[in-house]
């Protein structure tokens, strides 16, 4: 067993090298800031140049998986660098052709739920909690829009995206955002990677990844641009996406002015 300690993330290689256990830990609520998610585009960049590795564990220090993105990065002066930045992190999980697996406790929101949904399968505690709140602060989730649907439903997500709502663990049990509860998440992951995965050619596995996930990456090749595009240069050309993020760091109100 090797361990990796940043700032942002705590790495521990076990099986082997075989199995990473990426514990998010830059701040409380394990927040998706520029740092944290270098930390991780630099995981998984290393990670598709080694061969040994079949699967990453992606969990939360702590009490929650991630209370997502930095809501200050979203300002209309920051948002610009923030978010390809952002899209690069799933661009790397993507390119690394690793099956990735999430554990998840507590809250898992906006950024930190596109980063949960991302990963082949979701191991929650009971007590999880699911939002993708975005538009409760004027602007919406890009990453969302295209994984979302591939993995509940079209009805599911726009549910979702559109009303901002907090789901729990057993609904989203339900509708298949969770594909597993159990009290101890990372200790299933663990156990899901030993039983089904540590035993095949981790060389087979990404061509399997790459296999299965050929319309995923395509849509993510061809629409995150595009939706990167309409965020940065239609949404926040908007009186109201600024005005939800001040409000939001101002822990006040929005004065929605339609436009």
């Amino acid at each position: 067993m090797t361990q990796v300690e940043t700032g942002a993330l705590h790495l521990e290689r076990l099986e082997g090298g075989a199995y990473w256990d990426v514990e998010l830990s830059s701040s409380r609520g394990n927040v998706l800031d520029s740092e944290l998610t270098s930390a991780l585009v630099s995981t998984f960049e290393e990670a598709a140049r080694a061969p040994e590795v079949k699967a990453i564990c992606l969990r939360g220090r702590g009490k929650h998986f991630s209370f997502g993105a930095s809501v200050g990065e979203h300002l209309p002066e920051k948002v610009g660098a923030m978010l390809p930045r952002f899209h690069r992190l799933f661009r790397a999980i993507d390119e690394s052709a690793v099956v990735c697996l999430a554990a998840v406790r507590g809250q898992c929101l906006g950024g930190g739920l596109e980063l949960a949904s991302f990963c082949h399968r979701i191991f929650a505690s009971p007590d999880a909690k699911f939002a993708q709140p975005e538009i409760v602060l004027g602007v919406f989730a890009p990453v969302a829009a295209i994984v979302l649907p591939e993995r509940i439903g079209r009805a599911g997500a726009e549910d979702l995206c559109l009303t901002g709502r907090t789901i729990d663990a057993a609904e989203a049990a339900e509708m298949g955002l969770v594909d597993a509860l159990t009290d101890e998440p990372e200790k299933a992951a663990l156990e899901y990677a030993r039983e089904h995965l540590l035993p095949r050619s981790a060389a087979s596995l990404r061509y399997a990844v790459r296999a299965a996930r050929l319309p995923l990456s395509r849509r993510l090749e061809e629409e995150l641009p595009r939706l990167e595009k309409l965020y940065l240069e239609g949404l926040m050309t908007t009186e109201d996406a600024a005005e939800g993020i001040r409000a939001f760091l101002e822990k006040r109100p929005p004065i929605w002015r339609n436009r």
